[in-house]
């Protein structure tokens, strides 16, 4: 299957007085998966459409293997789309509305029909390819939607919250089953979400968008251990917000003094940003510095939530294993196990 180098070069677009994009610049490579990660509002589905062909910026370039696209009809840019809303034609069956792209492109009915009976094989959906969509289920029916979407074998795939509309466990099998379906066929993919969990789960690098702006870009593990910002700290997984005092360089949390990964030569009482497992917690029988609220059992690991003597709520994550003994009321000691800290800057 082709696929090709994707370029947003500049993009802008308002509607009216609201600012949807203000010069977007991205970079996709050839076969890799990209995912569009923000609030409702982000501008990450305008920057998608504007990509299809159906949406125009008011300034900026898009490439395509270097082609400049900018101006090209939607049905000219050889991308495949998949909607939200599944979008199947009603009185085509499943194997009919898989075709529906190749017959537009003049394939003879033989060699579609195979293409397309071979693309549903690949989406586990044989057996339901003569079905109509009110005959399927909601999963299948978006399986149906991106077999007829790679139909056409698309130098650029377009995703566009495409497993909002189903329940959890189905989600969590299509995304996998569309990350297996990216990689074995190697197609350039742009997925907008606004589901963290989604993004990082399948991405090769996750962009996070704020008010029309790229805040960063990065592959997951980066994202969520080195956040570029106060935005993307916040965004991307749960962050406890701690009071602290900085001094230069280093701050102090619980008694200890921690590198500060942005001081911004600030002196005083700051917050700072600390995701819940590099918080530590022990029993201090009576001398501690927080008191246990909850204790929520999740599986392998637990959560607890505790309270400082100044009112802070803090949240810290643990294995199950080793925090039996925390129970609501119990004096603990917290501690950060980090070497550096982001504080959150206004």
């Amino acid at each position: 299957m082709k696929s090709g180098t994707l370029e947003l070069i500049g993009i802008s677009r308002r509607f009216g007085q609201t600012i949807a994009l203000d010069n977007l610049n991205l970079t996709i490579g050839a076969g890799e998966l990209v995912a569009l990660l923000g609030p409702s509002g982000c501008g990450k589905t305008t920057a998608l459409r504007i990509v299809a062909g159906l949406e125009s910026s008011d300034a900026g370039v898009v490439k395509l293997k270097d082609r400049d696209v900018t101006n090209l009809s939607a049905h000219l840019r050889n991308m495949g789309m998949v909607f939200q809303s599944y979008s199947l034609f009603p009185n085509l069956s499943a194997v009919e509305n898989v075709e529906f792209g190749l017959k537009m492109r003049k394939v003879e009915k033989g060699n579609r029909r195979k293409q397309a009976l071979e693309l549903l094989e690949l989406v586990g959906l044989t057996t339901q390819s003569k079905r109509f969509p009110h005959q399927l289920s909601g999963g299948q029916q978006q399986r149906v939607a991106l077999a007829r979407a790679l139909a056409i074998q698309p130098e650029v795939l377009l995703l566009d919250e495409p497993l909002s509309a189903l329940d959890a466990q189905v989600r969590t099998n299509l995304r996998e089953e569309i990350r297996r379906l990216q990689l074995s066929l190697g197609t350039t993919t742009l997925f907008v979400t606004h589901d963290q969990e989604e993004a990082m789960a399948i991405s090769d690098r996750v962009g996070v968008m704020s008010n029309g702006h790229l805040e960063q870009i990065d592959t997951p593990d980066v994202l969520y251990n080195n956040p570029a910002s106060t935005f993307v700290a916040n965004f991307v997984g749960t962050m406890n917000h701690i009071p602290a005092e900085q001094q230069g360089d280093l701050v102090s949390i619980f008694g200890k003094s921690i590198r500060v990964k942005n001081p911004n030569g600030i002196s005083g009482s700051v917050s700072v940003l600390v995701r819940p497992e590099s918080i530590e917690v022990s029993r201090a029988a009576g001398s501690g510095n927080a008191k246990v609220i909850t204790r929520s059992f999740l599986g392998a690991s637990s959560q607890i939530i505790c309270q400082t003597p100044e009112g802070a709520v803090i949240q810290a994550l643990m294995p199950s294993n080793g925090s039996g003994d925390l129970h609501p009321g119990e004096d603990v000691a917290l501690s950060v196990m980090l070497s550096e800290v982001l504080v959150a800057h206004v």
